[in-house]
């Protein structure tokens, strides 16, 4: 589902925010593509994070492709940069701002108060704003097919996810992996287990950061030494961690987040990424940004679904022949059945 990774030796450029967007038009307007610009800011993690900076920079460099409209990406390295990145992106005068992430929220809120006339996205939240539209995702939904694929093809009874924080996007995809997992043991009557997430309790395994690799590979070596074979990380970078820490135990496959994994890491990595719980952000942008563009915009948040196509498991590549075909059909049973309702996938942190 990500289908622009052609591009991303183009990223490294989109850290300096280009002149020549000023004296834009009131946005809404249905402004012609000469008027309308976009800017995106990142959070913290960067543009190249492998997670939804990057997925979501690649949607508007797809709006970008499609309407002809001038875009750029401002990149966020620390805490402090993000009030003052918002800013800067409102200043070039552009009609349209994307943020990434929850740590954005604040300053999206504020600068879209102190400008009623911009029209403003953010990615992973849900904020109240006349002039925010959220993009989120309920990506347990796709998450519990995941566990469930899991504990299908583990060797060791033992499977395990961890996150960078503890957060509502990331322990959404918590809630639907353990679950998962928890209905695979109920369909065959098997005693697979989950370790690092306690859902009733919402606490669990988390390195404290969305960035440092290092604490990712220490924490998945915890999980592989007591027996896991398969690990979700939910952790941006330092899921990357949790890559190599596998690529040094034989038999251990990872669940890579947000973008497919097989696409996005280094190579040395991909042929471990059994699926990926994805998001689909690039063509969410695209359609905000192309209905903006022709003056159509509204606040009404847009959810990813299974059903809406917003969330999805990615294609099993190097890892397809761990997945018997009855496996597989299974899966493909449990998606129809989230989707027509008979299997209803919850969490606290499930977007409305």
């Amino acid at each position: 589902m990500t289908r622009i990774t052609a591009h991303l030796a183009l990223l490294a450029g989109a850290a300096l925010l280009l002149a020549g967007c000023a004296s834009a038009p009131e946005a809404g307007g249905g402004s012609s593509a000469s008027e309308y610009c976009a800017r995106m800011v990142t959070n913290s993690g960067g543009l190249e994070d492998r997670s939804f900076n990057q997925s979501s920079w690649e949607g508007l460099q797809e709006a970008s492709a499609q309407f002809g409209i001038d875009v750029d990406a401002i990149v966020s390295t620390s805490e402090t940069d993000l009030a003052p990145n918002v800013a800067q992106a409102v200043g070039t005068g552009c009609q349209f701002i994307l943020t990434v992430g929850w740590e954005l929220a604040d300053a999206t809120i504020s600068e879209a108060e102190a400008n009623p006339d911009v029209h403003f996205a953010i990615v992973d939240e849900r904020v109240d704003g006349r002039n925010i539209k959220p993009i989120v995702f309920d990506t347990a939904q796709a998450a519990f097919l995941a566990g469930y694929l899991a504990a299908g093809v583990t060797q060791t009874g033992v499977v395990a996810t961890f996150g960078g924080g503890n957060q509502p996007p990331v322990t959404l995809f918590m809630d639907g992996f353990v679950d998962g997992v928890d209905e695979y043991n109920r369909v065959h009557g098997t005693t697979v287990r989950a370790l690092g997430w306690d859902k009733e309790n919402q606490d669990g395994s988390f390195t404290g950061d969305f960035e440092d690799v290092a604490k990712g590979k220490t924490l998945s070596q915890g999980l592989i030494d007591q027996g896991a074979d398969v690990i979700l990380p939910v952790a941006g970078q330092v899921g990357e961690g949790a890559a190599a820490a596998a690529s040094e135990n034989r038999g251990v496959s990872i669940i890579w987040v947000d973008n497919d994994g097989y696409e996005t890491l280094p190579a040395e990595f991909r042929p471990l990424v059994l699926t990926s719980v994805l998001k689909n952000m690039e063509d969410a942008v695209v359609k905000i940004v192309g209905d903006d563009t022709a003056g159509v915009f509204d606040n009404a948040p847009f959810v990813g679904t299974l059903e809406n196509g917003g969330v999805e498991i990615a294609p099993f590549h190097d890892r397809a022949s761990l997945v018997s075909p009855a496996l597989e059909a299974e899966v493909d049973g449990i998606r129809q059945a989230i989707i027509d309702g008979s299997i209803v996938v919850s969490s606290p942190s499930t977007p409305e």
